[in-house]
């Protein structure tokens, strides 16, 4: 079982995932700097190795979950579904008395169900991937 670190995300780790992935890198210093500007990371651990990760980007009114890769032998397990649970309540808690943010994400071609069954809905006109988004409510004001 895996452990959650929360804004740990290192460049070595996210991009060894990315690798993993089969998904193209960025440059060491590009990398860093989104790294750095994060609202938030989830890095899962195992064995003293991180075997997935994801980030969330954004101002509140619009958040992006970036990033969420599995490591292929880790991938079935619930890891995924765990670290885009823990993006999303994230956003949730930042989000005032009746305030409400739009999180969209752009899923792997074939991913798609996995958001799906996470509440996402696809976006017209995804253009790169499959645009999807949830809307979260912050609870009503008292």
């Amino acid at each position: 079982m895996p452990e959650y670190r929360e804004n740990e995300l290192c460049y070595e780790d996210y991009r060894a995932l990315r690798t993993l992935a089969g998904w193209e890198t960025h440059s060491e210093e590009q990398t860093r700097r989104a790294l750095a500007a994060a609202l938030y990371d989830v890095t899962a651990v195992e064995d003293g190795r991180a075997v997935a990760m994801g980030r969330l980007v954004g101002d509140g009114l619009y958040d992006v979950i970036a990033g969420v890769v599995v490591a292929p032998e880790y991938q079935g397990r619930g890891i995924g579904k765990a670290v885009a649970e823990e993006l999303l309540a994230h956003a949730q808690s930042r989000l005032p008395p009746g305030g409400r943010t739009s999180v969209q994400l752009i899923a792997a071609e074939g991913k798609e169900g996995f958001y799906e069954k996470l509440g996402f809905r696809k976006m017209p006109g995804g253009g790169c991937g499959f645009a999807l988004r949830r809307v979260l409510h912050g609870h009503p004001a008292e």
